[in-house]
């Protein structure tokens, strides 16, 4: 009998607790695939770290590394590495689990993993950016690669971090290794498109939705929760479909006008200081934010923030999952009872992870697309796993993000089971 693991707490809505509801509500859908459900339930390999280093001030500071290999039945690990105070164990096994299910969800030949440092990086100057980066990678080296496990960035990482991960990752093993992370600078064997991936894939699924739900994108108003790459590239390409922005929150808090609020001017303010400090929209407290008249929400901040509360409040018609883990499950039930369409993360924000693979494919060849050729392959992918869980959600009556998990675990049980258990 499969004991629980010993070595984390999940409460019921903590991200692995919901990861692991997420999996139990799909099991009725496997069929004699459901044996092999408990692979699902734990992960292949979790590796902690310290990172030891020199501060500018000559003390030496340590922080928690942490890299997660949840599946890897379907192909090389694939997944973010994130930078943030809160970052915990269970957090990334969760959202390695998550990446698991999304690239068998969008069928690309990837297995689950994630990464992440218990640090606020905005307390650390870029040298000592830089020293956390490389060595974390050095830590965690002996797991990664370009035919193993190939991170990414994430909350609080980007470009730069990437181009110092391949560059440690590169000295080490004596060649450069451009294949190891995605998410690159150009110059570094980087994709274009990448930057705009996850947002756009939110965009292309919430159009397809909304088409379903009859909603007209033109005049439909939008809250956007959580401002950095995702939100608002979101929110700029639902803007030029129509659509009127009429609240958004970041780190610093809520701003919301009913007419809409001008991306043009509102972006480059954001990037900077912040959305408060942008003049053409109220202040308002953060709880307000979920109380705002809207037909479509966008949480692409952190997981956790659709609470059964908030699924109450909220006047959306259709929710659309740019962050990793934002509803929590009995939220979901909610949402779900109130005729609330949810586009699950797992397939609405693969965006990013299905140009990751594009780079990593262009990595390896030597050959580069251009930026069309990206967008025509990208919306292709979103748009064909998109239908193809449709179908499933209307064949069974379940939710989305049953029907996604059902078509994802399906791939990875079925390859699990092909491939035996070694020895």
């Amino acid at each position: 009998m499969s004991e629980k693991l010993s070595f984390v707490n999940p409460t019921a809505n903590s991200p692995w607790g919901t990861y692991l509801s997420q999996v139990d509500r799909v099991v009725p859908y496997l069929g004699p695939l459901a044996r092999w459900v408990e692979t699902l339930k734990r992960p292949k390999r979790a590796l902690i770290v310290d990172v030891p280093i020199e501060m500018d001030d000559g003390t030496i500071a340590h922080f928690e590394g942490y890299r997660v290999q949840h599946n890897m039945s379907r192909g090389p690990g694939k997944g973010g590495v994130r930078f943030h105070p809160d970052v915990t164990l269970e957090e990334v096994m969760a959202l390695s689990a998550w990446m698991t299910i999304k690239t068998a969800a969008v069928n690309l030949p990837y297995g689950g993993a994630k990464g992440g440092i218990r640090v606020d990086p905005k307390k650390l100057s870029l040298q000592e950016l830089e020293k956390v980066t490389r060595r974390y990678t050095s830590e965690i080296g002996i797991i990664i690669g370009p035919h193993t496990d190939i991170p990414a960035p994430d909350v609080n990482t980007n470009a730069q971090i990437m181009a110092w991960m391949m560059d440690t990752y590169s000295m080490n093993v004596g060649g450069t290794a451009t294949g190891v992370v995605t998410g690159k600078p150009l110059h570094l064997g980087g994709s274009l498109g990448r930057v705009k991936a996850t947002g756009r894939g939110v965009f292309v699924t919430g159009r397809e939705a909304a088409r379903r739900l009859g909603l007209d994108l033109r005049g439909a108003r939008i809250a956007v929760q959580g401002f950095g790459n995702v939100g608002s590239v979101a929110a700029e390409l639902f803007a030029e479909a129509g659509a009127k922005i009429v609240a958004v929150q970041d780190h610093t808090g809520t701003i919301v006008n009913s007419n809409g609020l001008d991306l043009a001017t509102l972006i480059p303010v954001a990037n900077k200081e912040g959305v408060v400090a942008f003049k053409g929209g109220d202040v308002v407290p953060n709880e307000a934010f979920w109380d705002v008249a809207c037909d479509i929400l966008i949480p692409a901040a952190l997981e956790g923030q659709i609470t059964a509360e908030r699924a109450q409040k909220t006047s959306a018609k259709l929710v659309l999952e740019g962050a990793n883990g934002p509803t929590v499950p009995t939220a979901d039930d909610i949402l779900a009872e109130r005729g609330v369409l949810v586009v699950p993360d797992v397939i609405c924000n693969a965006g990013g992870v299905t140009v990751s693979y594009f780079e990593w494919v262009q990595d390896f060849s030597s050959f580069f697309w251009d930026e069309d050729e990206i967008n025509v392959r990208l919306d292709r992918i979103m748009m064909k796993a998109l239908n193809q869980i449709w179908d499933t959600a209307d064949r069974h009556k379940i939710t989305l993000r049953t029907a996604t998990y059902a078509v994802a675990c399906e791939r990875i049980l079925m390859a699990r089971q092909e491939r035996g258990l070694y020895p």
